[in-house]
C-alpha cells in the first residue's frame, strides 16, 4: 500500500520555527517530485513548494520564499519541510505529495500521491 505520512505539525508562536517530514512507504519514490501543499480553513488548497528527485530543481511560492525550505533524503524516502520565521497567514494543513511522472507543476492535480496532512497552526 502507498502511503505519504507527515509529521512535525503542532501550534508555535509567530517567528517560531517548525520542520516537517513527510515520509513515504509502498513504492521507491526516489524519481518522483515531492510538493508541498498546504490549505488554510475556507481557502483553495495551494501550493507551497516543490523538489526535484535530485534536489537540483527547487521553488518556492512567493508566500514563502527566504523563510522555508524544502529538502529530501532518498535513501530515507523522506521530503522535509524547514519553515522559519512563521507568519499567522501561514496556518492551514500542510500535505506532502509526489508527481511520478515528473511533471513539474504547481498544480495539484499533477500530484498522484497525497499524504493525510498536518495541522500548523501560527498564533500571534
Amino acid at each position: 500500500q502507498v502511503q505519504l505520512v507527515e509529521s512535525g505539525g503542532g501550534l508555535v508562536q509567530a517567528g517560531d520555527s517548525l520542520r516537517l517530514s513527510c515520509t513515504a512507504s509502498g513504492r521507491t519514490f526516489s524519481r518522483d517530485v515531492m510538493g508541498w501543499f498546504r490549505q488554510a480553513p475556507g481557502k483553495e488548497r495551494e501550493f507551497v513548494a516543490a523538489i526535484s528527485w535530485s534536489g537540483v530543481l527547487i521553488e518556492y511560492a512567493d508566500s514563502v520564499k527566504g523563510r522555508f525550505t524544502i529538502s529530501r533524503d532518498n535513501a530515507k524516502n523522506t521530503v522535509y519541510l524547514q519553515m522559519n520565521s512563521l507568519k499567522p497567514e501561514d496556518t492551514a494543513v500542510y500535505y506532502c505529495a509526489a508527481d511520478p511522472l515528473v511533471v513539474w507543476s504547481r498544480d495539484s492535480t499533477q500530484y498522484d500521491y497525497w499524504g493525510q496532512g498536518t495541522l500548523v497552526t501560527v498564533s500571534s
